[in-house]
């Protein structure tokens, strides 16, 4: 596929300079980093695909809410904007604020858990995965097969594998299930979205063994743009009729507002269990503040009431995969193997095939992202089996199916130049990748090692 890129459909009134390092001093950095790039300073850092998350730059209209955000403790106009928004665009009655999507798992899955044991998903990401670990539970995957190969190109590739779940509440027994949950898109199988079709079936699967069915939905609003491109069902419906299609088979939902809502700071937690939500708010008093501000400010709040509404616009989704597709196709024709077709937020790129030496307990896409940041002083980070934590139960390091160097890209910040960078600089460590040595830690936490571990090169 040729390379094109969809123009911008807005136009840039505010910048923020780049500071540019020598590669001898990011050696320096990155080393003293204890080469994790979560160490890193941002001001060291040239081009940042680390995360997605909060990192989107708002538009005049969010700022203007800002300035006009109601800062009172109950009952701001502020909140009530969110929950209007957030009961238009979901079609879920109870919706609770919380100050980001771990607030809200660290909320809610302790009340969906209490007393089962274990917790199924298409593919868990690292907080719900950790957030269900502390809740006393065993998070596990149940991906479509199609997933597990990066080459392999299916529409819907972050699909629930419906076959091997109904297995699995056979196996584990549905009373010791607490929760069935569908991530949209499926972040840890590479950006992939998930059908309406495996929606409605994995929750009628659920409810018919009386479990609860969440989405998690961080991105929620770039699935919906997939669906409309890929699912026939739905190619004349707009991006809001698709979501409220998406949601109407979910009990529950927790979203990282920091994502598609396109807002540095927030959260979502919605219910249609009017019982349930009454503990929601109780907790959320206790781990978040009141329930009218959730942990955040009413500027914050009002910004996030906006961007909801502009996360759906479709002009700018299809730019926003577009940007996607445009570095894919540059990929493609430089034959570096990613989790393809690309997803909507980020770039996984195969660090399996690209680092074939290195074996999975060296964490090779750890290490494509530090050499990454060595060449270009691109920022980027491990989906693979550094970031999946030791078995719960075992405590010995567990294998991921996927060893991804991740390049998320931020909403509405970076231009061309910027992505032709970041595809420049793949095809330079490309041409050296024999020579990148794996990683062993010395230090890490419990859980969501990731984020504080050290490592050390092997020699």
């Amino acid at each position: 596929m040729k390379p094109t890129y969809i123009a911008e459909p807005f136009r840039i009134k505010s910048v923020e300079p780049l500071n540019m390092l020598t590669r001898a001093e990011r050696e320096q950095k990155i080393k003293e980093a204890h080469y994790n790039v979560f160490g890193l300073n941002s001001q060291d850092v040239y081009i940042d695909c680390l995360t997605d998350s909060g990192t989107n730059a708002m538009s005049a209209q969010q700022w203007a809410g800002v300035m006009m955000g109601d800062e009172s403790y109950a009952g701001a106009t502020s909140y009530q904007h969110v929950i209007e928004s957030a009961t238009d665009i979901f079609g879920i009655p109870y919706i609770q604020p919380v100050h980001q999507g771990r607030a809200a798992e660290k909320v809610l899955l302790p009340i969906l858990m209490e007393g089962k044991r274990y917790a199924i998903a298409n593919m868990f990401f690292d907080t719900t995965r950790g957030h269900a670990v502390m809740a006393g539970g065993i998070p596990v995957d149940c991906v479509v097969p199609e997933a597990l190969d990066s080459e392999v190109r299916v529409p819907f590739k972050g699909n629930m594998d419906c076959a091997k779940l109904k297995e699995l509440i056979k196996e584990y027994g549905k009373d010791n299930i607490g929760v069935i949950i569908m991530t949209i898109t499926n972040n840890s199988a590479g950006g992939q979205p998930v059908s309406v079709a495996n929606i409605r079936e994995a929750s009628k699967i659920a409810h018919d063994n009386g479990i609860p069915f969440m989405i998690d939905a961080a991105r929620y609003a770039e699935n919906a743009y997939f669906i409309k491109q890929r699912e026939e069902e739905f190619k004349n419906a707009s991006i809001k009729e698709i979501i409220r299609e998406c949601f109407s088979h979910a009990d529950y939902f927790t979203m990282s507002a920091k994502k598609d809502a396109i807002v540095n700071m927030g959260g979502l937690l919605g219910t249609r269990d009017k019982k349930v939500f009454e503990v929601i708010k109780q907790r959320c008093i206790s781990f978040e503040g009141f329930i009218t501000y959730g942990g955040m400010s009413g500027r914050d709040l009002e910004a996030l009431a906006i961007g909801l509404k502009e996360g759906i616009n479709e002009d700018y989704l299809r730019y926003r995969i577009g940007q996607l597709e445009y570095m894919a196709a540059r990929l493609d024709e430089a034959g570096i193997a990613y989790q393809a077709p690309v997803g909507g937020h980020a770039l996984f790129i195969d660090a399996k095939k690209m680092l074939p030496h290195i074996p999975w307990y060296e964490y090779p896409a750890q290490a494509l992202t530090v050499q990454l940041y060595i060449e270009a002083g691109i920022r980027g980070c491990d989906i693979g089996s550094y970031m999946l934590d030791r078995d719960p139960v075992t405590h010995e390091e567990q294998q991921s199916k996927f060893e991804f160097t991740r390049l998320c890209i931020a909403r509405r910040v970076y231009t061309r130049a910027h992505l032709d960078i970041i595809v420049d600089a793949l095809i330079e460590v490309k041409k050296n990748a024999d020579k990148i040595k794996g990683l062993k830690i010395i230090e890490e936490a419990p859980v969501l090692r990731h984020f504080t571990g050290k490592l050390e090169l092997l020699k």
